[in-house]
């Protein structure tokens, strides 16, 4: 028996992101468990601290889902029920 098999299931929220894609330089396309669509875009202005390795297109392009947020090697990730709230209510979120 494995460690995994020790493991609490995933469950799946209404904000989990199941699809990610770069879209434009520093742009997503992201797409949630219930359907939602939208678009995340970063401000240059937002890319300071552990965003700051953002600004290289070829590390921006190694996003990725892991447990239903997205993320970046090195720990970088995104709360996925803020990032869902805003495409909610008006299609995309604006990281400043």
């Amino acid at each position: 028996m494995n460690f995994n098999d020790h493991a609490p299931p995933h469950f799946q929220m209404q904000w989990d992101v199941v699809e990610v894609k770069p879209v434009a330089p520093l742009a997503l396309s992201v797409q949630f468990a219930d359907g939602t669509v939208g678009t995340v875009h970063f401000e240059q202005s937002h890319l300071t601290g552990v965003f700051a390795s953002l600004k290289d297109p070829r590390f921006f392009q190694q996003v990725h889902i892991d447990n239903g947020a997205v993320a970046w090697p090195g720990n970088i990730d995104l709360a996925p029920d803020a990032m869902y709230m805003a495409i909610k209510s008006s299609g995309e979120w604006v990281l400043r």
